[in-house]
């Protein structure tokens, strides 16, 4: 039996469905079967950031209404074969299912794969509860900004009422600098407000835009970006690993840098 994981937001706009389909690769490319389910009903986009849109026939509804079956509406990457996708119907509202026939979905689902990823829509309305009917774990992903960072609370809330007891924090788009200005809450700040164990920091970085429009995941790449390798460590400490979060922290402004600012001007 695989593990059911949602990974929610509360605010939209965060990269939390960047960083579902960035650990779903990095989980794939370490060796495990991953299907990562998009349960944002009306407005997919998990779809175009793993380049897979152009391959879509079928989608959860039609698996839930019987129009095909599980295995038919799956998309397979060509790139990773260990990793597929379940895409939202694009044409359907987030009322064409219900938290039951979700349920129902990702248990099958996890009896084929290690992992179930499942992509939450924004906010805590019925796209949210159909997202986190069938999870056993929660990914809660947030920016260092105040308002993305009380929606997360409201999330983690939200969460311990529906019995998912087991939650981890993933800080994105963190700017080192900004933070050693005092003009971006620290990685410190968020744990310190949301009170959950921390799996992971990605740093803010125009390649993950890059990629996003691409359709190519970071977590893909041979050669690991800082990003790139943020995401794989996320995917080894999901997995039980141990391993150290990278240093983020600005180098001091010694005089040699001073020295050179100073001839640059």
């Amino acid at each position: 039996m695989g593990r059911i994981i949602v990974i929610a937001s509360g605010k939209g706009g965060v990269g939390k469905t960047t960083c579902t389909a960035n650990i779903g690769m990095a989980l794939a490319q370490q060796g495990r079967s991953v299907v990562v389910v998009d349960a944002d009903f009306g407005l997919r986009n998990l779809d175009l950031l793993l380049g897979l849109e152009n391959r879509i026939v079928y989608t959860a509804v039609e698996v839930i209404t019987g129009e095909c079956k599980l295995e038919q509406a799956l998309v397979k990457d060509k790139r990773q074969p260990r990793l597929a996708l379940l895409p939202a119907a694009q044409t359907r509202t987030k009322e064409a299912v219900n938290p039951d026939q979700m349920k129902n979905l990702v248990g099958e689902l996890a009896n084929s794969y290690d992992y179930v990823l499942i992509d939450s829509p924004a906010g805590i309305e019925m796209g949210f509860r159909n997202a986190i009917a069938g999870a056993q774990e929660a990914l809660i992903v947030t920016t260092p900004e105040i308002a993305a960072v009380r929606d997360a609370d409201r999330v983690i809330g939200m969460l311990e009422i529906h019995s998912v007891k087991r939650m981890h924090l993933i800080v994105n788009r963190i700017r080192p600098k900004m933070v050693q200005a005092n003009e971006m809450m620290s990685v410190q700040d968020v744990q310190e407000i949301l009170a959950i164990p921390l799996i992971g920091i990605v740093p803010d970085d125009e390649r993950i835009i890059v990629s996003s429009n691409r359709g190519e995941p970071l977590s893909l790449a041979t050669e690991l970006s800082v990003p790139g390798t943020a995401y794989h460590n996320i995917a080894r400490r999901l997995a039980g690993e141990k391993v150290a979060f990278l240093d983020f922290d600005v180098p001091p402004d010694g005089f040699f840098t001073r020295l050179r600012r100073l001839f640059q001007n």
